[in-house]
C-alpha cells in the first residue's frame, strides 16, 4: 500500500470520530452511561486486609479483558481454551482489525502477546485459586464508553487501528493506575517485584498508545482527551485524568507534579470497568456478570 492511500485510509478511519464533532465539546458535560446494575454490598471487606491471591485474582480479570481485546483485534480469535479455566465465561464483541500500517499491527501483536503472557503468569501462581475468565462484553462496554465521551454511538474500537489503539487506552491507563494502586497491597515481596515489572510494561503499552493517538491528528486527540473525561466522571476524580495533548502541548505520560503516576483502587477500577459512577455495584459494563473472585463491588 502506497504511502498515500494510507494516509487516505486513515482520514477514513477517523471520519466517524471527527463527524461527533460538537459530542466531543460536549463530552465534559455528558452524563456517562450506566451499563451496570446495583447489587449493594452490606460490608465489605476493607482492600487492606483482603490477601495477595484475592489481588492477583482481581488483577487476573483485567488481563483477560485485555488479551482478550488485543488477541481478537489481530487475530480474530481470543484467548485459547487451555488458558481460560474449566468454566470460562463467554466474550461478545470483537473482531480482526483491517490494519493498514504494519509498524502499528506490529505493536498491537506484541500488546497481545504480553497480555497473554500476563493470563497465563497469575493463572500459574494461583494454580488451583485462579477464577476462570469472566463473561466479557467488548460490544455493551464500548457502546457505553463512547456515549459518555460523545464519540458516537456507532463507535467499534475494531473498525480501524486508531479506533482500535483508542479502546486499548481506556485499558491501559486505568492498568497502570490500577497497578500502581494495588501493589502497596501485596505482602510478598517477590510477588510484589512481579508486580512491579507487570506495571511498567503496561506503562510501556499506555505511552506507545498514547504516542501513536497524538500523531494521528486532531480527530484522534480529541477523541482521547474525551474518553479521559468520562473516565474522570466514572471514577468522580479528574484531577488524575490527564488527556494526550494538555494546553496544547503533547502530553504521553499523565503524572502529578513530582512525575509520580497515579493510582485507583480495586473499587475505582470497577466503576471503569463496569461503566457506572455509583458505587454498591457489582456488574455491568465490560463485565455483564462482574468480575469472578471476591473483590467484584465497587
Amino acid at each position: 500500500m502506497t504511502t498515500n492511500s494510507v494516509m487516505i485510509d486513515r482520514r477514513r478511519t477517523l471520519k466517524g470520530i471527527a463527524a461527533s464533532g460538537a459530542g466531543l465539546a460536549v463530552a465534559a458535560r455528558t452524563q456517562v452511561a450506566r451499563a451496570a446494575q446495583a447489587t449493594p454490598v452490606s460490608q465489605a471487606t476493607p482492600v487492606t486486609q483482603i490477601d495477595d491471591d484475592t489481588i492477583f485474582n482481581f488483577v487476573l480479570n483485567l488481563e483477560y479483558l485485555e488479551a482478550e481485546y488485543y488477541l481478537l483485534g489481530t487475530t480474530g480469535t481470543g484467548v485459547g481454551a487451555e488458558d481460560l479455566g474449566a468454566n470460562p465465561g463467554t466474550v461478545t464483541g470483537g473482531s480482526q482489525v483491517p490494519f493498514q500500517t504494519d509498524a502499528f499491527r506490529q505493536f498491537a501483536e506484541e500488546l497481545a502477546g504480553n497480555e497473554l503472557a500476563h493470563v497465563r503468569y497469575y493463572r500459574e501462581e494461583l494454580g488451583a485459586k485462579a477464577v476462570d475468565r469472566p463473561t466479557l462484553d467488548f460490544t455493551a462496554g464500548f457502546a457505553a464508553v463512547a456515549q459518555g465521551a460523545g464519540l458516537g454511538a456507532d463507535f467499534d474500537p475494531f473498525s480501524g487501528e486508531i479506533s482500535f489503539f483508542l479502546g486499548g487506552m481506556l485499558f491501559e491507563d486505568v492498568g497502570v493506575t490500577g497497578y500502581k494502586g494495588a501493589t502497596p497491597l501485596i505482602k510478598d515481596k517477590e510477588r510484589l517485584e512481579d508486580i512491579a515489572g507487570v506495571l511498567g510494561v503496561e506503562a510501556y503499552h499506555m505511552g506507545m498508545a498514547r504516542s501513536h493517538l497524538f500523531e494521528a491528528g486532531q480527530a484522534a486527540i480529541s477523541a482521547a482527551n474525551a474518553i479521559t473525561v468520562a473516565r474522570g466522571k466514572l471514577n468522580g476524580k479528574p484531577e488524575i485524568e490527564q488527556g494526550i495533548e494538555v494546553n496544547g502541548h503533547a502530553n504521553f505520560v499523565p503524572s502529578d507534579d513530582n512525575g509520580v503516576a497515579f493510582s485507583r483502587t480495586p473499587q475505582e477500577v470497577l466503576q471503569i470497568a463496569y461503566v457506572t459512577p455509583n458505587t454498591g455495584v457489582s456488574s455491568g459494563g465490560f463485565f455483564p456478570d462482574g468480575f469472578n473472585g471476591e473483590l467484584k463491588t465497587t
